[in-house]
């Protein structure tokens, strides 16, 4: 027999597939709504986080629907996913942005220090950039990801400039997609603008310690936008009757933990 190579699966595509295995096997019958995030995590034995990902690649791959203020349900179409495995969309957004919280708060404290004038003038530019795209109502990333690959081009530091850039380009798949839909809101922008700009004037006075904590709030911001965008779309509301795929909600049963689900190991 062949041997085949063994690829390294991440936490939340194995609880992805033993979600999918459960509704492929009845546990999760499909229109029924899945369980309460807090429940299901506890079952699985992992942070509500790494089941929210789980949760996205599902949606994704065809399996589940988030209905907005109802909850998530298994579509009653799930046959047409495909049935083999849930997509690999790279890491997910939230373990992303808090490898991104780690690395790149420090990558700013050390731009402060050693930014030459010609960083700070970039820096500059990417932030115009950025004014202007909001002037324009565009959505578009560019000038955000011109940011901090310069911030990090700027701690003189190529390694570090690599590490930035892979972080960014890697959090850019399907899943970010997903959630950048649900959080898209017209009152960011402006917001995340001053939090890069914050980060600009903390560099351009050389003071890493300012640095540092703009970086931290910024990037702190973005996580928490992230999950208040997850926890509006998938909060569950029991008096409602949302149609789901030609039924109400009220009159589909709510799914309860299978007594098959194990604890996934990470």
């Amino acid at each position: 027999m062949p041997i085949i190579r063994v690829e390294p699966s991440r936490l939340y595509r194995r609880i992805a597939d033993q979600i999918r295995e459960l509704i492929l096997a009845g546990e999760f019958p499909a229109g029924s709504r899945l369980p309460p995030e807090r429940d299901l995590a506890q079952q699985f034995g992992v942070s509500r986080p790494s089941l929210r990902e789980a949760l996205i690649a599902l949606e994704i791959s065809g399996f589940v629907t988030v209905m907005t203020g109802s909850g998530i349900y298994v579509r009653t179409d799930f046959g047409k996913a495909e049935p083999s495995t849930v997509p690999d969309g790279g890491p997910g957004p939230f373990e992303l942005i808090r490898a991104r919280h780690l690395i790149e708060s420090e990558v700013a404290a050390v731009a402060a220090r050693e930014a030459t004038p010609a960083d700070i003038e970039s820096l500059e530019d990417a932030v115009a950039q950025m004014r202007e795209e909001d002037l324009r109502h565009e959505s578009r990333e560019d000038a955000d990801r011109l940011f901090h690959i310069r911030l990090a081009t700027a701690t003189q530091n190529s390694a570090l400039s690599l590490v930035v850039q892979g972080l960014w380009d890697q959090g850019r798949g399907r899943m970010w997609e997903k959630m950048q839909l649900r959080m898209h809101n017209a009152g960011l922008r402006p917001r995340w603008i001053a939090e890069h700009s914050a980060v600009l004037e903390a560099v351009r006075a050389k003071d890493p310690k300012a640095a540092r904590r703009a970086m931290q709030a910024h990037l702190g911001a973005v996580e928490e936008e992230l999950n208040d965008a997850w926890n509006a779309a998938a909060k569950v509301d029991s008096g409602s009757s949302t149609e789901v795929d030609g039924a109400a909600s009220k009159d589909i049963p709510d799914g309860s933990v299978p007594k098959k689900s194990t604890k996934v190991k990470s």
